[in-house]
């Protein structure tokens, strides 16, 4: 990380943690053992992120379209969700970073208390800020959105509808596995965003994996829509 300097790290980083299935699969697992490792990688790279200097880190942990799996999954997805928010609190308040929830939360009581909690307990964090995409979609936030305002409004007017309006667009959009699609992640947020996709599976997705992101950013020349 010598070489890259602060104007080469994204201020925002969202990544589509993908493969945790296919990781568990291969190696004759349950997928429970995928996701478990998955959460693992999660406490690693918003580590990572809060020692590099990168401002906000948004995951997209479960879509609302991860509701259609079987049951005995999203039980142990849920599980794993709240068995993290209530163990990785600690841990986040060691590295100053907050935690925010996007999307439309339509979960059991226990798994919002634990939700809540977690959030309220990380509020005044001052560092990254980790933003978890849960019960969510990128339309669905649009709508959702949309659904609030009348008449024409302006662009600005329109964000502060969306799930979480103060965290800004982002920068580096990383995908693991293999798949080079967004997936209905954070559509609105995406227009400009650098792209990288790895063949690396989630769970394998660590700080080196990392570090070959940034640099493969800080070599774009970002336009905007502009002529350079």
């Amino acid at each position: 990380m010598k070489e890259l300097t602060a104007t080469h790290i994204p201020k925002h980083i969202g990544i589509i943690m993908d493969g945790n299935g296919r990781w568990a699969r291969i190696r004759g697992w349950e997928i429970y053992r995928g996701h478990k490792e998955g959460a693992e990688r999660v406490r690693d790279i918003a580590r990572f992120c809060s020692r590099s200097g990168v401002r906000y880190l948004t995951l997209f942990a479960f879509s609302n379209e991860n509701w259609n799996r079987p049951k005995e999954e999203i039980d142990s997805l849920m599980g794993l969700l709240t068995e993290f928010l209530t163990k990785e609190l600690g841990e986040l308040n060691r590295n100053n970073i907050r935690l925010l929830i996007s999307g439309r939360k339509n979960f059991s009581p226990r798994v919002l208390k634990a939700i809540g909690r977690t959030v309220e307990k990380t509020s005044e964090n001052t560092g990254l800020v980790l933003v978890l995409c849960l019960d969510y979609g990128g339309r669905q936030e649009i709508l959702d959105a949309s659904s609030r305002l009348h008449g024409l409004v302006s662009e600005d007017e329109f964000r502060k509808q969306l799930y979480v309006p103060d965290v800004p667009d982002i920068d580096l959009l990383i995908r693991t596995s293999g798949e080079e699609r967004v997936s209905n992640f954070m559509l609105w947020q995406i227009s400009y965003s650098e792209l990288y996709f790895t063949q690396v599976m989630w769970p394998d997705f660590d700080e080196k994996q990392m570090e070959k992101a940034l640099k493969s950013y800080s070599r774009r020349k970002r336009r905007f829509g502009k002529r350079i």
